[in-house]
């Protein structure tokens, strides 16, 4: 379509409620309505749009403190093209429903245009162009303006705010990329993954190996000095997890009602996720929020066509949008996110995964949170729930894992106002301190754990709420390793990260966070990687005890006693964190598979040592997790 043709058709989606012919000469209103609704009502029915499609968009804007004209294009009563073909008429302005994004100079003040769709230049070779998105209330006012400045309507074109934006996205999108990339890199370098090991840190790293080596080769002294050290920091780590079984939570924030809601933003990142686009697509529409207050980007690699596709046949309704980026490395979830965070319309955002299924109230819950919580309570965690614990044996320890640590721990670190580790779905944050801080690391490939840590450096706090996400686990032995290798990477890279300045890192932190972090983050990977030492341990000396060989001293004795104490309280306490706050289904999905937890914490270690290799090959790879959609016995959960 040229300029100066017109998007076909009526105004109204499939001629619902179209109650007159669009005029194609009518002119702002002559008289004075009594409020700007009123105004606005008067220009949409010069458009020919009938009067109960506006009452109800009245009644819309009125509570969600919107415009008419938003919820009109919000709920799908009107189509975009046809709705802005229709002013651009009533100017008598030529109408473009798609922009070329090479007529658009790129700079920095371009990426407010995400935000708020309103205008921009275009730079033809004879002229200046001005591309704006008129708003039906300020009609009047605007064909004034062309009346006291006749040439002024010359250069002037309309568009739509899909139109904008997508120009606005193709022509920053170079300079958004490195931004992604880079910008936590070039302005906060601590906080960045990018660099695996500095130089001190390679240093000490080298000295602990040949350390430990030397420990090996003099005897047994040395180790049963190291021996007893990593005994006491497992048992450490371990009565971290036991407080938060007695720490139980109460009271829960009333729900909000749906008036004068804030823009909530909803980011998604998506890399060959084809199969799932329809089930999320379906539990991002029960999402419990005003459609004209909904900013849901669906963030895609550009060369996933796959993907983009399945999204665009799913016909989607304005609030959504399909961001598309271009492919660079690293190609990581947190550089998808950052890039998308640009162009963010909300005051709050929330973060998802493409298996997802949130609960629809869980935006209104998150927004009470907010509201009762302390300003420095700038993220919430929303507990992620395992849908297919029955699935095999893998995923009902999965299951029991995810209930203990969402449900459990992260809310006992939460109400002590501890560092807590974030999940990778389901973070609710403001998005204004969220910028504040850099947002997501790039280079870190768990950036969720991440984020929670320099959010408590920062003088930031985090929160829990209880509304769930459910997600299904992965149910086989491949699949779960690479997924908990990647994780095991990040945590790793997080240390290190953390760890470059430790005395800045405890003035930050203060003696309780410090200590917290070292046990959260420290704790859980030795006691991952030397797991399966303590059980030799364990195995040997309960063999010697057999045969009649009594240990040689009280130490040894001793320490018999606390490995075998940290063993079974490993275990003891990973199945009763879980069962404790798990659902009577989700005790059935899990049923006799608790059995297994002794292998399930040997496969951990397994991917624990995985990573400590990976690290230094490939810092930064991010290996995929397929997903797949809930299968036709355990559909959708209606909540």
């Amino acid at each position: 379509m040229r300029v100066g043709e017109y998007a076909p058709g009526g105004i109204e989606a499939h001629t619902r409620l179209y109650d007159h012919s669009i005029r194609h000469d009518a002119p702002p209103p002559a008289r004075v309505a009594t409020d700007s609704y009123e105004q606005e009502a008067e220009v949409l029915l010069q458009l020919g749009i009938g009067k109960p499609t506006i009452a109800r968009a009245m009644q819309l804007a009125r509570r969600n403190g919107t415009s008419i004209e938003q919820e009109l294009l919000a709920g799908g009563a009107v189509d975009a093209d046809s709705y802005y073909a229709a002013l651009a008429r009533g100017l008598r302005l030529p109408f473009l429903p798609t922009i070329d994004s090479s007529l658009v100079n790129d700079d920095k003040a371009l990426d407010s245009q995400l935000a708020q769709a309103r205008c921009v230049r275009l730079t033809y070779i004879n002229k200046g162009m001005l591309a704006i998105v008129p708003e039906a209330r300020n009609l009047a006012a605007l064909s004034q303006l062309f009346e006291k400045k006749p040439g002024l309507a010359d250069s002037i074109v309309i568009t739509t705010p899909a139109a904008l934006r997508a120009a606005v996205w193709r022509t920053g999108s170079v300079r958004r990329l490195r931004e992604s990339v880079t910008t936590l890199f070039e302005d906060k370098a601590r906080f960045s993954a990018r660099i695996v090991l500095s130089g001190k840190q390679g240093f000490l790293a080298g000295t602990g190996v040949c350390a430990f080596a030397f420990a090996l080769a003099t005897g047994t002294l040395s180790l049963t000095i190291l021996h007893a050290a990593i005994s006491l920091l497992y048992l450490a780590a371990i009565l971290v997890r036991a407080v938060a079984l007695v720490d139980r939570k109460s009271g829960v924030p009333s729900l909000p009602a749906s008036e004068r809601l804030p823009v909530y933003t909803v980011l998604i990142a998506l890399y060959r996720e084809a199969d799932v686009v329809a089930q999320l697509v379906r539990a991002l529409r029960r999402l419990n929020w005003p459609m004209s207050r909904l900013d849901i980007k669906l963030v895609c690699e550009a060369d996933d066509h796959a993907t983009i596709e399945a999204l665009r046949s799913e016909r989607l309704e304005p609030q959504f949008e399909i961001v598309e980026v271009p492919p660079a490395h690293p190609r990581t979830k947190p550089k998808a996110l950052n890039y998308a965070l640009a162009g963010a319309r909300g005051e709050f955002v929330v973060i998802y995964d493409a298996e997802d299924r949130p609960h629809p109230d869980q935006l209104r819950a998150a927004y009470a949170q907010f509201a009762a919580s302390p300003p420095d309570v700038v993220c919430l965690q929303a507990p992620l729930v395992i849908s297919n614990g029955s699935a095999s044996w893998i995923s009902a320890a999965f299951a029991l894992e995810y209930a203990a640590l969402f449900r459990m721990l992260l809310p006992m670190l939460a109400r002590r106002r501890m560092p807590v580790p974030l999940g990778g779905t389901s973070n609710h944050m403001r998005v204004a301190d969220l910028r504040a801080c850099g947002g997501w690391d790039p280079h870190n490939v768990t950036e969720d754990a991440d984020l929670g840590m320099r959010l408590y450096r920062l003088g930031y706090r985090c929160g829990v709420i209880d509304c769930p996400t459910y997600e299904d686990a992965p149910a086989t032995f491949r699949v779960w390793l690479n997924q908990r290798t990647r994780w095991f990477k990040g945590w790793l890279q997080t240390w290190l990260v953390m760890m470059r300045e430790p005395a800045r890192l405890l003035r930050e932190m203060g003696m309780g966070g410090f200590l917290m972090f070292q046990l959260l983050i420290g704790g859980m990977l030795l006691s991952s990687l030397t797991h399966p030492w303590l059980i030799m341990l364990l195995v040997t000396t309960a063999g010697y005890l057999a045969l009649g060989f009594p240990p040689t001293g009280t130490g040894e004795g001793a320490l018999f006693l606390l490995d075998l104490a940290n063993t079974a309280a490993s275990y003891g306490l990973f199945l009763l964190l879980g069962r404790v706050v798990m659902l009577r289904e989700e005790k059935r999905s899990v049923g006799w598979r608790w059995l297994y937890v002794p292998l399930y914490w040997m496969m951990i270690s397994v991917a624990s040592w995985r990573a400590l290799f990976e690290l230094p090959r490939k810092p930064f790879f991010w290996d995929k997790t397929p997903h797949i959609p809930v299968s036709s016995s355990e559909k959708l959960r209606r909540f």
